[in-house]
């Protein structure tokens, strides 16, 4: 078939066949700049999100955005988890207490805590990761680190969709 993919997916839908999970960020282009304002050179608020296309069988979201460059491994900026699945996405400047459980980032703190690569570092990849998981809840507490995450979403994931943004410290 020949086209663009918008009309590629658009001949999947009327032939009813699956889409795939998607997750999109309106606030800057897949593997572009994640704007100032997302980061911490300005309001340090999340970006709002949106996906498409769970699978069926999807009973909950969980959310991971991290930091694969930074100096000392991996550098977790937000994890979110027992999201509804009946949510689409997230609203800009996401509040911890709207939807789901936060866990504690690498910064010590619950929700979004925003690209801040060290002087010096040059471009750091950010990843947004959002899973379809098979359970309504992991049945963990507020507050949990990365690894504690990482262990209850094994054998829950059914399909995980991902989006990424570069941040570079700002002189």
């Amino acid at each position: 078939m020949s086209g663009s993919w918008e009309n590629r997916r658009k001949q999947i839908q009327v032939f009813g066949a699956p889409i795939a999970f998607t997750l999109q960020i309106e606030a800057f282009a897949q593997g572009q700049t994640v704007p100032a304002r997302y980061s911490c050179y300005g309001t340090n608020r999340s970006p709002a999100l949106s996906w498409s296309g769970a699978p069926e069988g999807t009973r909950s979201f969980a959310l991971i955005l991290d930091d694969p460059d930074a100096p000392f491994g991996h550098w977790n900026h937000w994890l979110l988890y027992d999201i509804p699945a009946s949510l689409e996405g997230l609203d800009e400047a996401f509040d911890p207490d709207q939807a789901g459980v936060s866990g504690t980032n690498d910064f010590g703190q619950p929700g979004y805590g925003g690209p801040c690569p060290p002087p010096g570092d040059g471009p750091h990849h950010y990843f947004f990761k959002l899973f379809a998981l098979n359970v309504a809840s992991l049945g963990l507490p507020q507050g949990v680190r990365r690894g504690v995450l990482d262990s209850a979403l094994r054998g829950h994931v059914i399909a995980e969709a991902s989006y990424m943004g570069i941040r570079e410290r700002m002189p």
